[in-house]
């Protein structure tokens, strides 16, 4: 005879058996209540229930003893363990009920589940926002946090029409890996209230911006929507002016890498999501405004189409956008690519480059004549690796990301086809911006100088030319990052200390290619100011013409890059084939540096 005794403190809430029953090794004898949870009491052998010593509703302790089992009758004829609810009600698949509810409700906020919505939302040639995070981020990588939630609106809706309507608040956000790097994404729903901005969806986007800052994620944000939402009800408060999204993203600048896609429309509170991003990306359909007609008309400002506010052409010439692209899908690649600049040293395979030789060429010898920059910095980087930004705005200056080597790094070059290269306010703003980009970051940063120095005019000093162009000796002075400086062919008065960091001894190396020329200022200024006097006593014209040729001869032959170099202004003259040996001894020969947080407070959105 076997005692069976109770191993807790409870109460019996069921006995499954009765006296003379078969059981069988692990059948469930008694069910104890205890702290509201069921615990089985189960058979440790084979046997015949010989005698009951409780009954429900019981109070057990440890120790007594709940009924006995006489093993000497033990028999395999035993019926099976008592039936606890595991299959009951579940359907054909097998799948329990509580899962099954959990997989449907899953499954109609999904793109499968809302055929409607997604049949709309191609028909406007458009993807829809969990199609976008499946094309950004790896196979199957994807976890969504508040999935299930739906729009602050149980006052006027039912739970049933705003599960159906309003499915994750019209907003996805989750984590995921790109090229097996964690990042997080936010992805407005635009088949979902026009992709407005819900009281759920702000809470969704705060966990993730927090989320972020302590792991250290990239985040991508697709803005399309149509900003603050009306018709909440399910909170206290009065404006919503205490949210903390806005803070909490803006707190991320500096921290991790920011991008943000639009496609569509995009205004108010979703312009002002994406303002705050590092860089834009926007389909040639995009619209940014910081408010939409409504707000507009509502402003007594006027009654304007959609279309006519800040349509793509006015958002990249006025720096809005630093990547157009044509459509969603385009837009993911550049994001994708983009990143790929913050991950490390691209793979060997990567590396490759054009052959270096025709760099010799790429500068004309004739000191006069305008060249395209741009082949010139594809052919010294990685083999497409390069990604301009901004490039419709500030146009006298070039930014770009790109790689030598695969080492990630960051391009500031004057263009000699924009006003020869001078630099004028929107280009010295660009460029600021930019290297604030690349030292929150710790990329290396290249500069590529051919510049007659700083706009100078009128006109020029009308764009407050004194303090925008001093952004760049106030952010190059300050960088905390390798740097290397190309002199091309000019390099003339602060314009060209501008594009050292702030000197010419400030950047590891500096060093100029042959076509390289130097001075206080533009050599023909030089000479009508420095021998005016002479110039005009001279009566006959090509005389005088002789003597200005004969004295910009000399300013050159004194101020070319090999005079520049016997001088030790510059570090020396080099082949321009050698430039990418230059590039990676001196921007890579820094240790990495040790980041502990941020490397500067935010990068201007400027």
């Amino acid at each position: 005879m076997t005692e069976v005794r109770s191993t807790l403190v409870g109460t019996v809430a069921h006995i499954p058996v009765a006296v003379g029953a078969p059981v069988a090794l692990g059948a469930e004898l008694v069910l104890i209540e205890s702290m509201k949870m069921l615990y089985p009491v189960t058979a440790e052998a084979a046997g015949v229930v010989a005698d009951l010593r409780v009954a429900v509703g019981a109070l057990v302790q440890p120790g007594d003893v709940l009924l006995t089992l006489d093993a000497a009758v033990a028999t395999n004829d035993a019926p099976p363990r008592a039936d606890t609810g595991a299959a009951v009600g579940r359907p054909p698949d097998g799948r329990r009920p509580d899962l099954a509810e959990v997989v449907e409700r899953h499954r109609g906020g999904s793109d499968e589940g809302r055929p409607g919505a997604v049949a709309r939302r191609h028909g406007g040639g458009k993807r829809t926002a969990r199609e976008n995070i499946a094309d950004l981020c790896d196979p199957d990588s994807f976890v969504e946090y508040g999935p299930l939630v739906v729009a602050a609106q149980r006052q006027r809706r039912s739970l049933d029409e705003l599960i159906e309507r309003t499915p994750a608040d019209g907003v996805v956000v989750g984590i995921g890996r790109l090229e097996g790097r964690s990042i997080g994404v936010v992805a407005y729903d635009y088949t979902v209230l026009a992709g407005t901005q819900g009281f759920q969806g702000h809470r969704k986007q705060d966990r993730l911006f927090d989320v972020a800052a302590r792991s250290g994620l990239p985040l991508v944000i697709f803005a399309e929507g149509g900003g603050g939402r009306p018709g909440e009800t399910d909170w206290i408060g009065v404006a919503g002016l205490d949210v903390p999204t806005f803070a909490g993203l803006a707190r991320l600048s500096a921290l991790v890498p920011l991008v943000g896609i639009v496609s569509g429309r995009c205004y108010a509170g979703n312009a002002a999501l994406l303002g705050l991003c590092d860089v834009i990306i926007a389909t040639a359909d995009a619209n940014i405004g910081m408010g939409g007609p409504a707000m507009i008309e509502g402003g007594g400002l006027g009654v304007f189409a959609p279309e006519d506010i800040g349509p793509i052409d006015v958002q990249t010439a006025n720096g809005v956008v630093d990547l157009a692209v044509a459509d969603e899908a385009e837009a993911v690649a550049a994001a994708r690519r983009y990143l790929s600049y913050f991950a490390g040293r691209a793979a060997a395979d990567q590396r490759g480059c054009a052959d270096q030789h025709r760099l010799r060429d790429l500068v004309p010898e004739d000191r006069t004549r305008v060249y395209d920059i741009r082949p010139l910095i594809e052919t010294l980087a990685d083999t497409g690796s390069v990604l301009e930004l901004r490039r419709a705005f500030g146009p006298t200056m070039i930014t770009a990301l790109g790689r030598v080597d695969g080492h990630p790094i960051g391009v500031v070059a004057n263009d000699p086809m924009q006003r020869s290269g001078a630099i004028d306010a929107d280009g010295a703003d660009k460029a600021a911006r930019f290297l604030q980009l690349c030292d929150a970051f710790a990329l290396p940063v290249l500069f590529l100088c051919d510049t007659p120095g700083i706009m100078v005019g009128p006109d020029a000093e009308r764009t407050a030319l004194v303090r925008h162009v001093s952004r760049l000796f106030v952010v190059g002075a300050n960088l905390d990052l390798p740097t290397a400086t190309i002199v091309l062919r000019k390099g003339y008065g602060l314009g060209s200390m501008t594009m050292a960091a702030g000197g010419f001894k400030q950047p590891l190396c500096c060093v100029a290619w042959p076509t390289g020329e130097f001075g206080g200022m533009g050599l023909e200024g030089a000479v009508r100011l420095g021998f005016r006097r002479e110039l005009e006593a001279i009566a006959d014209d090509a005389e005088r013409e002789r003597f200005f040729a004969a004295k910009l001869a000399g300013l050159y032959e004194r101020g070319k890059a090999l005079s520049a170099a016997t001088a030790f202004e510059i570090d020396g003259v080099i082949d321009p084939a050698d430039s990418r040996r230059w590039i990676t001894a001196t921007l890579t020969a820094a240790p990495p540096p040790v980041r502990a947080g941020k490397r500067r407070p935010f990068v201007d959105t400027w």
